[in-house]
């Protein structure tokens, strides 16, 4: 099996905030809608969706504020284990040495990992639970 044979498509593109609440209005006026809103520690996350396209944007680490700003944009799998064994045999660059999870989010949580593209930029690769 191959990489390319785990992913089913675009979850998100993830961008970080100084001032979330400020970022999820700016996104409604465009049209987004919140699909979620979490708690990570004692940062806040949210999800604004408009069609096909889901923002993540979170509070709690450094915004670039310039082009380049986007953080991570993160592609969707249904079966994370195969994911992560076929970057490993791929030998991607993984920024991680295991899956990582955050409970919190969603209903049952999020599993992913993520990897470094040939420009430095880090792709995800996530299953929601």
């Amino acid at each position: 099996m191959a990489i390319k044979d785990d992913i089913t498509g675009i979850q998100h593109v993830g961008i970080p905030t100084d001032d979330l609440d400020r970022t999820i209005r700016f996104y409604e006026a465009l049209g987004f809608v919140q699909a979620g809103l979490f708690k990570n520690g004692a940062n806040r996350c949210a999800f604004l969706r408009l069609g096909t396209l889901t923002i993540e944007t979170w509070e709690g680490d450094p915004v670039t504020k310039k082009t380049g700003a986007i953080n991570h944009f993160s592609l969707d799998t249904t079966n994370i284990e195969a994911a992560f064994r076929d970057a490993q045999t791929m030998g991607l660059t993984l920024k991680e040495s295991e899956i990582q999870s955050i409970p919190t989010f969603w209903d049952h949580g999020i599993r992913y990992f993520n990897i470094l593209g040939p420009n430095g930029e880090t792709i995800e690769f996530c299953q929601i639970l």
